[in-house]
């Protein structure tokens, strides 16, 4: 064989070896993966404005919240890495431990008041009236208006000892007490004020009534049950699952109070801190004091805080919530 040959024997040597070409995809298979990522990127299209919002307004900021209660910081200056010293100053702090006192108290006794009245009236409108629409529109206007400026201005002016419930008294020949100057009263007006807000919890029971079949009413009728009766063991055992959704989410709701206590007090909590709730000291700390290291550090506190109650009334619901599977 010649040389000139050998280049020809090689070249079709290593075409032999070379593996075969891998077949380009195609077929129905292909089409319906490339329609799955085009719709995707269609949804992730749709979604970008929830994510913008999700890291920009509440991861990114809660993440920094968390770095500045590390810190001291007057938003004056740069903030200056302390480590836990706002937490463990906390303990040390007597106007913070009467804040979670107080923050205690109102909602041990606000959450209660506020679901029973609920309860009852969302009973008498569910056994049927006339012009249920305007009771039931009445009932929650208050809730709608929420803890605005306006209602919290309007409790003051109410309860104030030249207010209209003083003057309904002295028609009467009573001497009514400054309910809010004085701190044995000033709290339970605020508990008072969040009972009365009963609207939002009384339509979510109103439509828990509604899913309870009538069949078994019916049943506790003819056995002889009363309404006493039926009311304990049938409407609150089908209602607990309802009940339990209005329970966490009001407990969360009381935990935040703060626009009624600032108002109502003038912004200092008086009288003698009877009003101090936990986020309106949290606010005198970070905005009156400056001290916005400590502030975080104390909204960090309630997170968990929160979180805590939150997690115990889940292990809890087990030995009262009742489903209907």
């Amino acid at each position: 064989m010649s040389p000139s040959a050998h280049p020809v024997v090689h070249g079709r040597a290593e075409e032999a070896a070379a593996p075969p070409a891998a077949p380009v995809p195609s077929g129905p298979a292909v089409r319906r993966r490339r329609k799955r990522h085009k719709d995707n990127r269609a949804a992730y299209a749709f979604l970008s404005p929830w994510f913008l919002g999700i890291f920009g307004f509440v991861l990114i900021p809660m993440g920094y919240s968390l770095y500045l209660s590390l810190t001291k910081f007057d938003l004056l200056s740069s903030p200056q890495w302390i480590g836990f010293e706002n937490y463990l100053a906390m303990w040390h702090d007597e106007k913070f431990l009467h804040s979670v006192k107080v923050t205690l108290t109102y909602v041990v006794f606000s959450v209660p008041l506020k679901l029973a009245a609920a309860l009852l009236v969302a009973a008498a409108l569910h056994r049927g009236l006339r012009a249920l629409g305007f009771y039931r529109s009445v009932f929650y206007l208050p809730s709608l208006l929420g803890a605005s400026v306006a209602v919290s201005v309007m409790w003051r002016q109410i309860f104030s000892q030249q207010g209209l419930l003083n003057q309904v008294l002295s028609l009467f020949g009573v001497r009514g007490a400054d309910w809010i100057g004085d701190p044995r009263f000033a709290l339970w007006t605020l508990v008072l004020l969040s009972g009365w807000q009963f609207g939002t919890p009384m339509l979510i029971f109103l439509a828990g009534l509604k899913q309870i079949p009538k069949e078994l009413y019916e049943a506790a009728e003819l056995d002889g049950a009363g309404r006493f009766r039926m009311f304990f063991r049938i409407t609150m055992p089908m209602l607990s699952p309802v009940i339990f959704f209005n329970l966490v989410l009001e407990t969360i709701n009381a935990f935040q109070t703060f626009t009624p206590a600032y108002v109502v007090s003038g912004g200092l909590g008086g009288p003698i801190d009877s009003t101090m709730l936990y986020t309106l000291y949290l606010y005198r700390k970070g905005f009156s004091s400056l001290q916005m290291g400590y502030a975080s550090a104390m909204a960090w506190v309630l997170f968990v805080v929160i979180g805590l109650f939150t997690a115990l009334y889940f292990a809890s619901s087990r030995r009262w919530v009742t489903y209907a599977d």
